[in-house]
């Protein structure tokens, strides 16, 4: 079995910690400056790391919509940590169903949940797509690999999927959503969905296995028929 041996015990010559201040001193460097570089802090806080991941127009979002919070505060309930120590990471919990009139600030509050999960201090690993961006990244294509772009938004421990049933009802459309919701559902993955559409207008695009499983997993968040977009610009 081998062991590490710290560079300062090794028996010929002198240490490589003592090698290497020489050449730094060689170069004019101070070592004492570089040992000190390891105490700088972190270029970017999860926060700003957040932001950057985000789009431009939702870097800002932050959730206030009473039953959002609420799902917020389950999630982070359920949060767990890898190892003792570690920070507490997002792994499973409840999903939201949002439903509304286009510009009723659906997806505002859905990237605002995610700012309200990492102010909490949680890790959280996470992926937004809207419906339609998803479908065309699983259409057949020698540039891209389907199977692993389905792969990856049905295992990331929090997804964001905008503007369900938006797309033109097809076979495949609702192949790949069942694909995708069957597996979030099987592994309790938080999920937040937003949609335009009824419940009804739902089963009719993407069939009675999809919006059954959603039924169950999701708590459904109705938000008031208002745009807000044009209330914005008309004030």
């Amino acid at each position: 079995m081998r062991t590490r041996r710290d560079p300062r015990t090794l028996a010929d010559g002198p240490s490589v910690l003592d090698r290497m201040a020489e050449i730094l001193a060689a170069r004019g460097i101070d070592h004492a400056q570089v040992d000190a570089l390891g105490d700088e802090p972190e270029p970017f806080s999860p926060e700003a790391a957040l932001s950057a991941g985000m789009p431009s127009r939702y870097r800002d979002a932050v959730a206030d919509h009473p039953l959002v919070l609420a799902w917020t505060r389950q999630v982070a309930a359920q949060a767990t940590a890898p190892s003792t120590g570690a920070r507490r990471q997002v792994t499973c919990g409840p999903s939201l169903l949002m439903a509304g009139v286009t510009g009723a600030g659906k997806t505002h509050q859905a990237f605002g949940a995610v700012r309200v999960l990492v102010r909490s201090g949680l890790g959280v690993r996470w992926r937004a797509t809207t419906a339609a961006d998803l479908y065309a990244e699983l259409r057949p294509s020698t540039a891209t690999d389907a199977e692993r772009v389905l792969a990856a938004y049905s295992r990331v421990p929090l997804l964001i999927l905008d503007d369900l049933g938006a797309a033109k009802t097809s076979e495949f459309v609702e192949e790949q959503t069942y694909w995708l919701i069957n597996r979030r559902y099987n592994h309790c993955l938080p999920t937040l969905i937003t949609t335009n559409l009824a419940i009804k207008d739902l089963r009719t695009c993407l069939g009675d296995r999809v919006t059954s499983r959603l039924a169950e997993m999701t708590t459904r968040v109705e938000f008031e028929p208002v745009d807000r977009r044009r209330h914005r610009r008309a004030a």
